[in-house]
């Protein structure tokens, strides 16, 4: 704050009264603040925009004037559309995402708590009319019921206006309307009366948010309901004289979902099929008219513009072609109201329900996936590798270009492709040796239609020079990499824009159905080679929202698909435009979509993006849909498709505030996974969001201290003894009711030991917990440990620190799930988020040569904060040998083949890990950084043996412990790890006595056979 203060006077020091000219390739944004207190205020801009800033560090303002102040923001070359956000922290004003079409101008106005653009010079002391159309404040829930949070004198009358042709203004003299009366009304308003006895239960039950709101009722029929949703909607209060006490505009998702939801839930949208004739539907009640612009290739102009029929039960637009109308292309034209520019707007947009696109999703395409031509030989009877149960499940989380971009062994036309997986290279051949050892499942970063690269592969640009002759911890990497961020091929893909198509840009050819093809053959290749695809979806959010270019949703039926504030402005806690799956008709494209991806694309299983921003419910109607499925009626066993998740909760939906949300707690016993972050954070160290160098049970906590400010030598014993806790629940299954000795020798729960102020243990069921120690988000496990473990351990230690990680996953109860490269000591060059970052800082590299640590400092725009941390590391830490990425890879494989040796590895119920599973070295005399976990065979689920001991030593000495159970036993180190690569284990030893001899950074596993 002080930093802003000394900024901010310079500037008004520099600048004050002067009027300049708005430099050359840049756009002036003014803001003006009745009280003049603009310390703190900054500016976020995005879209069209040169500038490189985070939300943490926005730009200050470059002057001011008789106005307020000023930001001159550079613009890319042909910008178009600038995005902006005045802030200070998390507070905004006024509140939503807010653009300037730099087409028309290129300087805006913004007076504090008003959400208007102004591109001349408002009043900002101009007289205020009470209320304000800008904002939706007001909700109309079902056809007779509307609340609103006003607060109004007894009497006051409430009133609804409609008006086709958006005509309604806030004036001095109150509502006032322009154009004719909306076609058959008698009237364009109709007056409510309030309902003392507020919601009833069951719209409480869909609003929990809206619970306090006051009430008003209307005995407006369905049909005038309907019309009356056509035009743009303005909800009054009017007081005994007919002066206006307030007005604002309406959210009608409610009103929508009362009126059409039933009659269109199990309606086919998007385009059907009819003995070879194709019928196009989308779902727009709120459209005035809809036509489509049918077009017969990808560019050319349309060939015929057809209006099409509305259905006033469901909502439904539909035209029925002709057969010929296979591989044409299309776009609804949309005449409908828009919240967001106040005005009737004529949309021409892509169809939500696509199957197929041109390059860059400028059309939809018209498809039919049974079409013989868009399936690989042998599709129809693909055989899929068998599973028998979630528990059997073990994951391998990657990027599809990241898996061949830099792979000289795949053909240079197929690298970064979904073709690269069909081919005989390095990387296939580790992925069919992973499976050899029983990895089962595939998880594929975003593959669907992505709005942030571009698909035409002419324009790529990619880093100038040959980086490899800077320093490991040079500043010049980074520098080239951002410098095409945005122009280069890569990004993770958490940027949807169409739900139910492949992403172009990893076809070979991005023009229509091409990647429809290749996407199944890459299943068909993976399935052959005995895994399962899982695909990542993200229903939570869209890119955009609104009247802008990438909108789609939005530009068909305004203030639906969208969560909405207060205010009618669109959330953006999951970072973009999120999405209301509560909504009935966003939970059906969300169900109906997985139901085509699994169906059509036969895919294994699905891993949902900010799952906490979906309900409950909407995860149980997934699973009632996939389950559906059926090998004879299908082609796919729905059953063995496996949903799991991130479970956060925050932002809007936090603690069940719109309806009970999709948490790793409030999904306890639904079979559906969340990803376990307790056991994730116990062993790297710390959390995402705190100190980098802070230490856990896998990077020496208390056993090996890194010398960084983590406490005194008592706090840090006790945080790995609470760390060995939550790794202990999460080797169970993290179960929440799962009983056994803490580190202090009390007999706990796993509810009921700690991960902040939340329960470690959260878990119904093993097959709910997802197990992880890195993943494509945050630094790599081999970044994280070079950050947190001290500056002089050696590679060698280090390498046993990752495998230790690898063990934990491995040998948990549940679901292992393994970063892509977390078995090749994969860095990122300590980058801790390279969803933008370019091939050079997510190369994988199969050829085991390299693990890519020391290719530059990491981005500036995420990791400057930390940059002197990490130029000192990368430029002293030398990176691993291939031997020691070999190693690691075969300690992965050995784990995942023990993992597959025994079911008790892979226990099924809550029960059998209760009874069969148990920790020992608890209590006041257990050693610290080292757990004993023992599963004893008690129902017979294994004739090969009788029991399994694991010990995970955390600590850089041998340890030598007691376990009881097994004295007078016969037992073993497993023969696997007899017969594998580590010459320490091997050194490990079992006594007569149940004494066992660890080596230091070591996982050891003892089998029992049979007496």
């Amino acid at each position: 704050m002080k930093r802003s203060w000394i900024v901010l006077m310079m500037v008004m020091f520099a600048g004050a009264g002067a009027q300049s000219e708005v430099p050359e390739g840049s756009a002036r944004l003014h803001y003006s603040r009745p009280d003049g207190a603009f310390a703190g205020w900054a500016l976020h801009v995005w879209e069209d925009t040169s500038e490189s800033v985070t939300w943490e560090t926005g730009l200050e303002p470059t002057g001011t004037d008789d106005f307020g102040v000023y930001w001159d923001v550079g613009l890319t070359d042909e910008a178009e559309l600038l995005g902006f956000l005045v802030h200070k922290g998390d507070e905004k004003d006024p509140g939503p995402d807010m653009f300037l079409d730099l087409t028309e101008s290129r300087e805006a106005w913004v007076v504090s708590g008003d959400e208007t653009v102004y591109t001349s010079p408002p009043d900002p002391n101009r007289a205020q009319v009470p209320g304000d159309l800008t904002k939706a404040r007001a909700h109309w829930l079902d056809a007779t019921t509307l609340a609103w949070d006003a607060e109004l004198p007894e009497g006051a009358q409430v009133v609804l206006y409609t008006a086709l042709d958006a005509g309604l203004e806030l004036t001095e003299s109150g509502i006032e309307r322009s154009g004719p009366t909306p076609i058959a009304m008698t009237s364009f308003e109709v007056a409510l009366e309030a309902d003392p006895a507020g919601l009833d239960e069951d719209l409480t039950a869909r609003f929990p948010h809206l619970a306090e709101y006051a009430v008003y009722k209307t005995d407006l029929d369905a049909e005038s309901a309907g019309n009356f949703l056509r035009g743009q909607l303005v909800l009054a209060a009017l007081g005994a004289d007919d002066e206006l006490l307030g007005a604002t505009g309406v959210q009608i998702p409610g009103v929508l979902d009362d009126l059409y939801a039933e009659a269109a839930r199990d309606e086919p949208l998007g385009v059907v099929w009819n003995e070879g004739t194709p019928t196009v539907r989308v779902w727009a009640p709120t459209a005035q008219s809809v036509k489509l612009h049918l077009f017969p290739d990808a560019a050319g102009e349309a060939e015929a513009v057809l209006e099409t029929t509305f259905d006033p039960a469901t909502g439904i637009w539909s035209v029925t072609g002709t057969p010929n109308w296979g591989s044409k292309y299309y776009l609804f034209e949309v005449q409908v109201y828009a919240p967001t520019t106040q005005q009737l707007e004529t949309n021409l947009v892509t169809d939500p329900y696509a199957l197929s696109l041109s390059t860059n999703s400028a059309r939809s395409q018209i498809v039919n996936l049974d079409d013989p031509a868009l399936k690989p030989e042998g599709w129809d009877t693909l055989a899929k590798p068998p599973i028998t149960a979630p528990e059997d499940i073990s994951v391998y989380e990657l990027h599809v270009r990241d898996f061949s971009a830099t792979d000289e062994t795949v053909p240079e036309a197929l690298r970064g492709t979904y073709a690269a997986f069909s081919q005989r290279s390095d990387g296939t051949r580790h992925l069919r040796a992973l499976a050899d050892a029983g990895l089962t499942h595939l998880h594929l970063l975003p593959v669907f239609d992505i709005a942030t690269i571009n698909e035409d592969k002419t324009t790529w640009k990619f880093p100038e020079g040959d980086l490899t002759r800077y320093p490991p911890n040079s500043s010049e990497q980074q520098e080239a990499v951002s410098a095409v961020r945005d122009q280069d091929p890569f990004n993770w893909g958490y940027d949807p824009l169409h739900y139910t198509v492949p992403e172009g840009s990893y076809a070979t050819d991005p023009e229509g159905a091409a990647r429809t093809v290749e996407f199944r053959q890459m299943v068909k290749s993976l399935n052959e080679s005995r895994l399962r695809v899982v695909m990542d979806v993200v229903y939570n959010h869209t890119n955009s929202s609104g009247q802008t270019e990438l909108s789609v949703l939005d530009r068909i039926v305004p203030g639906y698909y969208h969560r909405l504030n207060a205010d009618g402005v669109v959330e953006t806690s999951t970072c973009c435009q999120n999405t209301a799956t509560e909504h009935a008709m966003m939970e059906k494209l969300m169900v109906d979509s997985l139901v085509t991806w699994a169906r059509d694309y036969k895919v294994d299983g699905f891993r949902f993006d900010l799952m906490g921003h979906h309900l409950v419910r909407n995860m149980e109607a997934v699973q009632r849909a996939l389950r559906s499925l059926t090998v004879a009626r299908d082609g796919v066993d729905g059953a063995s498709i496996y949903l799991y998740g991130e479970g956060w909760d925050f932002g809007e939906v936090a603690g069940n505030a719109r309806g009970k949300n999709a948490t790793q707690r409030n999904l306890a016993g639904t079979g559906i996974g969340t990803f376990n972050d307790r056991l994730r954070d116990a062993a790297r160290g710390g959390t995402p969001f705190s100190g980098p160098q802070e230490q856990g049970f896998v990077t020496g906590l208390y056993t090996d201290p890194n010398g960084s400010a983590q406490g005194t030598e008592d706090e840090q014993r006790q945080r790995l003894l609470q760390a060995s806790d939550q790794i202990r629940v999460g080797l169970a299954g993290n179960l929440a009711d799962y009983t056994f000795q803490n580190a202090v020798g009390e007999t706990v729960r796993g509810a009921d030991v700690l991960y902040g102020e939340a329960p470690a243990g959260y878990t119904q069921d093993p097959q709910e917990n997802i197990v992880y120690v890195s993943a494509h988000d945050n630094e790599t496990l081999f970044d994280a440990i070079a950050l947190k473990a001290p500056l002089g351990t050696s590679t060698a230690e280090r390498v046993r620190m990752q495998n230790l990680g690898l063990s934990l996953v491995a040998l948990s109860q549940g679901v292992p799930f393994f970063h892509a490269g977390s078995d090749l000591l994969r860095s990122k060059s300590l980058d801790r988020n390279s969803y933008n970052s370019g091939d050079l800082f997510n190369q994988l590299d199969f050829s085991y040569r390299t693990n890519n640590w020391g290719v530059g400092l990491p981005p500036e725009s995420e990791n400057e904060e930390n940059w002197p941390l990490m130029s000192r590391l990368l430029g002293t830490l030398p990176a691993p040998s291939a031997t020691d990425i070999r190693r690691n890879a075969e300690h992965m494989r050995e784990m995942l083949t023990i993992r597959g040796s025994s079911s008790l590895f892979r226990l099924q119920t809550a029960e059998d890990v209760q009874e069969m599973l148990s920790f020992y070295n608890t209590g006041p005399g257990g050693v610290p950084g080292v757990i004993v976990m023992h599963i004893a065979d008690e129902a017979n689920l294994d004739s090969e043996l009788e029991s399994i001991t694991v010990v995970f030593n955390g600590t850089p000495e041998l340890q030598t412990l007691t376990v009881p159970e097994l004295a007078n036993k016969t037992t073993r180190l497993h023969p696997v790890q007899q017969a594998g690569g580590d010459p320490l284990v091997k050194f490990a030893r079992a006594r007569a006595d149940g004494t066992l001899q660890v080596p230091g950074r070591t996982t050891a596993v003892f089998v029992e056979p049979p007496r």
